[in-house]
């Protein structure tokens, strides 16, 4: 138990406003844990929540639902989601999507579009702090030989997991992945873990690029300088069998759209433009499936911690970039501005 019951966290205060403030530590409720956060990553919709253009995120948040760290309390009895029992110190990352199990969606598997479900970090506090209160059922224990910043990672890997299996790409199949951000470097390395070698992508920094053809991408395309729909052209006449729109604005929609094979499928994941004009006529025509994917189920999660423990990430030293949480607002204003050097910028409480 914290013997100091203030505790440093970055609190959001509204559009591109966000500092350190003293918070009380939280307490918990029965079935809870409270964990020392070892490190929190920046999710993509995060840096919508800072600018104000997410609904979800209301002032004053502490944000943060990528996260690991060790348990340092344990009100009452529980189990963790692996069946494990909590311990004091124990290593663990967690599920921020909380669902009820009850309703029609969550008895259907379709845990992730439950009627009432909250996260961490958006409808209670989140983990851009020294401690978060979590419920022990939605924690993970990692192995010893699995990092904290590894296993921070496994939420938006579960993401990319869902979008990839959403994309029905199987290995001798051509796949499109529209920006390297995180996620869609993410769904890059699920696919290649399936078997899948022939994958294209598409960003406008070469940074990213180049990040993307070392983990095995056969063609990268820079958006910057390239006609995207014709170098997809050239690449994979007629189409490519799968395409995964990991930015979310018109421009890459409408790309993803066009790039896709006759009956094929697109997967948006991207949730950078609410609404987009696309040429419905031609998804009729071609019959190309549009699907979104939004968050993950139970078994997307377990999948990526599954891969993390079998080594799908070798290193992170490449695309993350590890920051005191204390700098956190600064990071949060780079990467909103496309100055910040890495991919994904994760903080550590000091």
């Amino acid at each position: 138990m914290p013997s100091n019951r203030q505790m440093e966290a970055l609190v959001w205060l509204g559009p591109r406003s966000m500092e350190m403030q003293a918070a009380s530590t939280p307490e918990l409720a029965p079935g809870e844990v409270l964990l020392e956060v070892g490190v929190a990553g920046i999710c993509g919709s995060e840096l919508s929540g800072y600018l104000g253009e997410n609904s979800l995120r209301k002032p004053p948040l502490i944000m943060g639902h990528e996260a690991a760290g060790r348990i340092i309390q344990i009100e009452g009895n529980c189990t963790l989601a692996d069946g494990s029992q909590p311990q004091q110190g124990m290593r663990v990352t967690f599920n921020p999507l909380m669902v009820c199990g009850q309703c029609d969606r969550c008895r259907a598997g379709y845990t992730n579009l439950c009627r009432t479900r909250n996260l961490i970090g958006v409808h209670r506090p989140g983990a851009f702090a020294r401690f978060v209160p979590v419920p022990a059922v939605q924690c993970w224990s990692l192995p010893a030989d699995l990092s904290l910043e590894t296993g921070a990672l496994t939420e938006p890997l579960a993401c990319a997991v869902r979008a990839v299996s959403l994309s029905q790409v199987r290995p001798g199949n051509s796949l499109f992945i529209l920006g390297m951000g995180a996620i869609g470097l993410l769904c890059l390395a699920v696919a290649r873990a399936l078997g899948v070698e022939q994958i294209y992508v598409s960003d406008m920094a070469p940074s990213r690029l180049a990040v993307a053809k070392s983990w095995g991408a056969q063609e990268a395309i820079d958006a910057s300088k390239q006609d995207v729909l014709a170098a997809i052209q050239e690449l994979s006449p007629g189409g490519v069998d799968a395409v995964i729109d990991a930015v979310g604005t018109t421009t890459t929609r409408r790309q993803a759209l066009l790039s896709a094979v006759p009956g094929s499928r697109a997967v948006f994941i991207g949730l950078h433009s609410a609404e987009s004009a696309l040429d419905l006529s031609y998804l009729v025509r071609q019959e190309v499936t549009i699907t979104g994917s939004y968050s993950y189920t139970h078994t997307d999660f377990a999948h990526a911690l599954d891969l993390l423990k079998q080594g799908l990430l070798h290193s992170s030293s490449d695309w993350v970039e590890e920051r005191p949480l204390s700098d956190g607002a600064s990071a949060f204003a780079e990467l909103v501005a496309g100055t910040a050097q890495a991919t994904k910028i994760m903080l550590r409480p000091e």
